[in-house]
């Protein structure tokens, strides 16, 4: 058997209810702790929580001034909404966050926020964006994974032709640091969702709280791989959870169990105001001991994942 590969952990600073340079600290301090290999932002343009007047940072422009500000985490967005911009302009923004970074990116990405809750709806209709319908958005979301691809990979200018997305003469130049291109990691739970998760993404993301419900997920994207003929340990499995500054214990019995199903690429959720060191203190307190053994228990619970994936 190949040897089980071990969790790559990385943090989340949703940029809502806080400023720039909350962000711009916690960022800076986690590139400095090895333990620490990637870091997120989300993708709204209002907040989702706490005062829904509160500032709201856009994301991408947000990665590219931290990319310009860190020098080894990889970056991304997790995830970003397929709803707020054209494929061909996000390939395009993408390109220029890898070339900043000198080719940190993941490029995270989903069909966007759905109907509920209301906070994350009213971002549309507030900027003037439409917001279509789940099999709408879905399709959407797999020509958009097409196109991104083909502009950062291919040579020449080429046409596209889609239900919902026309291209005429696309070609991306500059190409993105990374070849063939950046790793892409596709966000969601919804089996529309995990059938454009087989067919594109390198990694896949799911958010945590419900263990059993995220390891039937795994399992029917396993499922979706083989009816494509992909090799389902091919995505990486991806997982956020949320981190709890009191209770650090559970945050660490969440890990142990997401290892144990197969998720080996641990995002920690970091909530607002954020203490001082937090990053040193994410390092020290969750990720160095949860690889202890502790409590009886020899460390992570590698091995018995439901669904056999996750590299």
């Amino acid at each position: 058997m190949p040897p089980t590969p071990q969790p790559r952990f990385g943090i989340m600073t949703a940029p809502m209810q806080v400023h720039y340079h909350d962000v711009l600290r916690v960022w800076r301090e986690a590139d400095a702790i090895p333990e620490i290999e990637h870091a997120w932002l989300f993708d709204h343009l209002m907040p989702i929580g706490g005062d829904p007047d509160g500032p709201a940072y856009e994301g991408w422009t947000l990665l590219s001034a931290l990319a310009a500000r860190t020098r080894r985490l990889r970056i991304g967005v997790m995830v970003t909404s397929n709803r707020f911009r054209p494929p061909a302009m996000l390939a395009k923004i993408a390109t220029t966050v890898d070339v900043v970074s000198g080719g940190r990116l993941d490029f995270g990405i989903g069909v966007g926020s759905r109907p509920g809750p209301p906070e994350a709806h009213r971002e549309y209709a507030a900027h003037g964006l439409p917001f279509h319908g789940t099999a709408h958005a879905v399709e959407s979301l797999a020509e958009a994974c097409t196109v991104i691809r083909r502009l950062w990979t291919e040579d020449k200018p080429f046409d596209f032709h889609g239900t919902h997305h026309q291209l005429t003469g696309a070609f991306g130049n500059p190409k993105p640091v990374q070849r063939p291109h950046p790793p892409i990691l596709i966000g969601g739970r919804a089996s529309a969702t995990l059938r454009v998760a087989a067919e594109h993404a390198d990694l896949w993301n799911i958010p945590g709280g419900d263990i059993d419900d995220v390891v039937r997920r795994s399992a029917l994207l396993d499922r979706y791989c083989a009816e494509i003929g992909r090799d389902p340990a091919s995505i990486t499995r991806s997982i956020h959870l949320s981190v709890s500054y009191e209770q650090p214990g559970a945050t660490r019995a969440a890990i142990a169990d997401a290892v144990a199903a197969g998720f080996h690429h641990i995002v920690l959720g970091l909530s607002a105001p954020y203490p001082a060191d937090v990053a040193r203190w994410v390092a020290d307190e969750i990720i160095t001991k949860s690889a202890r053994p502790h409590h009886g228990h020899a460390g992570y619970r590698v091995g018995g994942s439901a669904s056999g994936s996750g590299t």
